[in-house]
């Protein structure tokens, strides 16, 4: 096992952890698409300002990432906020090899040293990984249910109905690259008030963006990663504030399949159809600025009954739970005899 940097790695040795990514989704996630090498560097190099990121590689024999062989695991850690965010990788053949365990070892020993009280990981449900951090002390704090739309499934005519279906005094707008400058301060407080009244109890693993200046570097860092972002909010005419706002990514990485990262409607602009016009609106404009996508992928706590029901509506089908969970990390360190 080495410590790894993406950022000085050999062209090589992103290539064997494509390899890798794809050797454990085609076991654990067998409907997912491939993974490609398409700005790979970028997606495992850049954080958000603030944030420093620590890989690790194991192989079977030194050298065989540089020569393009699929490493025996990986692993890597987001120290952000107060949690250390960690991400494990096992190829299928190497299982139960205690792997697993000494990437964890290494996360565990770089958290204790930087005083943090916290590790957070997501994990795919059905999959072995649910086992191997139950086993190691880490407990279930949220479930969240991942949805998939095909594109080629579709009904565009009805689509257009609900795209359409929004109260009078709303105006739905389209934007790549995020909102313009105008709209940067109501689009961060419109996510700030709905995570207020509507506080699920997630780890907030992701980077947020609740405030302008957070919401930019957020941006910045999208781009950085080679995820291509759309927006979608509606605008409240009269006021001009942001009353519901959809966002995904489509990554360089897996172009097929884009990610919705965040639908969300402000309180008082709720039962006028906002949330299902700009999910709709969205659909129509990512079959024009994306003709190669075939999949969108979306999340939702099980209590988040009406974007459940305006998912359902739009054609998503649940796929399988997503589940974060959470460890203490000096009970972890005693777990794994780290003193």
């Amino acid at each position: 096992m080495r410590e790894w940097d993406p950022r000085t790695a050999a062209a090589t040795e992103i290539t064997s952890l494509v390899a890798l990514l794809n050797e454990v989704s085609a076991v654990d996630l067998p409907d997912d698409p491939l993974w490609q090498d398409g700005r790979m560097r970028d997606y495992l190099a850049v954080t958000m300002p603030g944030e420093r990121k620590m890989m690790w590689l194991v192989e079977e024999n030194e050298g065989d990432a540089a020569r393009g062989v699929a490493p025996l695991g990986a692993g890597s850690i987001i120290l952000l906020g107060d949690i250390g965010v960690i991400e494990i990788l096992v190829h299928p053949k190497a299982r139960r090899l205690r792997i697993g365990r000494a990437l964890l070892t290494e996360q565990v020993r770089v958290a204790l040293r930087k005083g943090f009280t916290t590790l957070g990981v997501e994990v795919a449900g059905a999959t072995t990984a649910m086992d191997f951090y139950r086993a190691y002390g880490f407990t279930l704090a949220f479930t969240e249910i991942r949805s998939v739309l095909r594109l080629d499934t579709v009904d565009w005519f009805s689509l257009g109905d609900l795209a359409a279906g929004v109260g009078a005094g709303y105006q739905i707008e389209f934007y790549a690259d995020g909102p313009p400058e105008h709209l940067i301060t109501p689009y961060a407080a419109a996510k700030a008030e709905v995570r207020d009244d509507y506080d699920l109890g997630d780890l907030d693993l992701r980077p947020s963006s609740y405030e302008p200046e957070r919401l930019l570097a957020s941006l910045r860092t999208l781009a950085a990663r080679g995820l291509q972002l759309y927006i979608v909010v509606a605008v409240q005419e009269k006021t001009g504030e942001v009353a519901g706002l959809t966002e995904v990514v489509v990554p360089a990485q897996r172009p097929g399949r884009a990610d919705q990262y965040d639908t969300v409607v402000v309180p008082r602009h709720r039962g006028y159809g906002v949330g299902r016009a700009i999910k709709a609106r969205m659909l129509f404009e990512l079959r024009s600025a994306e003709p190669n996508l075939t999949e969108v992928q979306t999340w939702n706590a099980a209590v988040n009954e009406p974007l459940i029901k305006v998912n359902q509506e739009l054609g998503f089908v649940a796929d399988r739970q997503w589940l974060e969970y959470e460890g203490d990390v000096v009970e972890l360190a005693a777990s794994l005899g780290i003193s």
